[in-house]
C-alpha cells in the first residue's frame, strides 16, 4: 500500500531535488506539493503529471487549515520557506515560516503523521557565537529569518513532548545546479575578478545538494528518535582562499590573483556602514566573507552512513552547471 507524503518547498533547490530523488527511487508514495499561486508553471513542469500540485501559499495559515481539514497524509516534508535577504515585510515572513510550521505540526499531531522539517544552521546566526556549532550551542536571532527558524524548531520540539513525531534538519548554505544564492554569486564574483578576498584564513561551510537530499530520504526510509535535530553540511570546512582559488584555477588554470587580496580592516569598516543603515542583507555578505562559520557534523554521518562530500572537489558541480548554461 502506498504512503501519502505531502511536501512544501518543490520549487527550491532543496525541495526539487528531494522530491526527483524520491520520484526516481519507486513509486511507493503517492505525494501532494503545496505551490505557492502565482508561480510560474516552468518551475514545476517536471513534477507535474507525477505529483499533485496545490497552489495555496505558506503565510495563508487559514486556506492551510481549511485545506489540510479531512485530508489524510503519512508524512509531511516541510521544505519551503520565505529565505532570507528577500525583501518582505516581518508579518509576512512570522506567516510564511512559523505560523505555516505551527499547522503543520498541529495536523500531524492531529492525524499520527510524521514532520520531515528543513530548517537551518541559521538557527545559530549568520556567524555562530561558538565554533563548531552543535545542537547545544546558543541561537542568534540576528535577522528575521533566523528568529522564524528558531521559533520553529522551538514549537516542534514542544510538540514533541506532546507526541509529535518529527525530525529537523539544518542545511548549511547549499550550493547545486539551479541555485543563485551565495554559492554562485562567490563563482561569479571570482570568475569575474571583483571579489574582495580577505587577508585572514576563513573557514567555511556548505552544504552539497546532494547531501541534504540524502538526509531527506534516509528519515523518509528509517527509523529515528522523535525529536531528532542534526546539522547537514559537507565533511569538514574549507579555507575561503582555498575555494576561491579553486574557482579561478577551474576557469584559468592559476590563482587567484593576489592583488585582490584585501586587509580585513575594509570588512570591519563595510560591515559597520551596513550596521548603521541596518540593512541585514549586506550585513551577511560582509560576515560570510570574513568570518569563519561551520558546523559539527560528524554524528549526521555517522547515524545516516551518509557519502562523504567534501567542497574541494564537490564545488564543481557549480561550475559544470555554468558551462552548461
Amino acid at each position: 500500500m502506498k504512503r501519502s507524503l505531502l511536501i512544501t518547498g518543490i520549487t527550491g533547490l532543496i525541495g526539487g531535488s528531494v522530491l526527483r530523488t524520491i520520484l526516481a527511487l519507486d513509486d511507493s508514495y503517492e505525494i501532494t506539493a503545496l505551490v505557492r499561486p502565482g508561480t510560474s508553471k516552468s518551475r514545476y513542469a517536471e513534477f507535474e503529471t507525477k505529483v499533485e500540485i496545490v497552489e495555496l501559499d505558506l503565510a495563508d495559515t487559514k486556506g492551510i487549515n481549511s485545506w489540510l481539514e479531512g485530508r489524510t497524509f503519512d508524512v509531511v516534508m516541510h521544505i519551503g520557506a520565505l529565505r532570507g535577504g528577500r525583501k518582505f515585510g516581518k508579518n509576512t515572513y512570522l506567516k510564511a515560516n512559523l505560523h505555516s510550521t505551527q499547522a503543520l505540526c498541529e495536523y500531524c499531531l492531529k492525524t499520527g503523521a510524521q514532520l520531515l522539517f528543513c530548517s537551518s544552521v541559521g538557527v545559530f546566526g549568520a556567524i555562530p557565537k561558538e565554533l563548531p556549532a552543535q545542537n547545544l550551542s546558543p541561537r542568534n536571532a540576528d535577522n528575521y529569518y533566523h528568529y522564524t527558524k528558531i521559533q520553529s524548531e522551538n514549537y516542534i520540539q514542544q510538540s514533541v513532548l506532546r507526541g509529535l513525531k518529527a525530525a529537523i534538519l539544518r542545511p548549511a548554505i547549499t550550493y547545486g545546479p539551479g541555485d543563485n544564492g551565495f554559492p554562485q554569486t562567490l563563482v561569479n564574483m571570482v570568475e569575474k575578478l571583483t571579489f574582495p578576498l580577505i587577508k585572514k584564513r576563513i573557514w567555511i561551510h556548505l552544504c552539497h545538494i546532494q547531501l541534504i537530499t540524502d538526509a531527506f530520504v534516509w528519515l523518509l526510509q528509517n527509523d529515528w528518535e522523535s525529536g531528532l535535530a542534526l546539522n547537514v553540511a559537507d565533511r569538514e570546512p574549507v579555507q575561503l582562499s582555498a575555494l576561491v582559488n579553486f574557482i579561478y584555477r577551474e576557469r584559468y588554470g592559476k590563482n587567484y590573483p593576489a592583488l585582490l587580496q584585501v586587509d580585513e580592516r575594509w570588512f570591519k569598516l563595510g560591515e559597520r556602514v551596513a550596521r548603521f543603515f541596518r540593512n541585514e542583507l549586506w550585513i551577511s555578505r560582509f560576515e560570510l566573507i570574513s568570518k569563519s562559520w561551520f558546523y559539527q557534523v560528524s554524528d549526521t554521518f555517522e547515524l545516516m552512513e551518509l557519502e562523504p562530500i567534501y567542497t574541494i572537489p564537490g564545488f564543481k558541480i557549480l561550475l559544470r552547471n555554468k558551462e552548461k548554461r
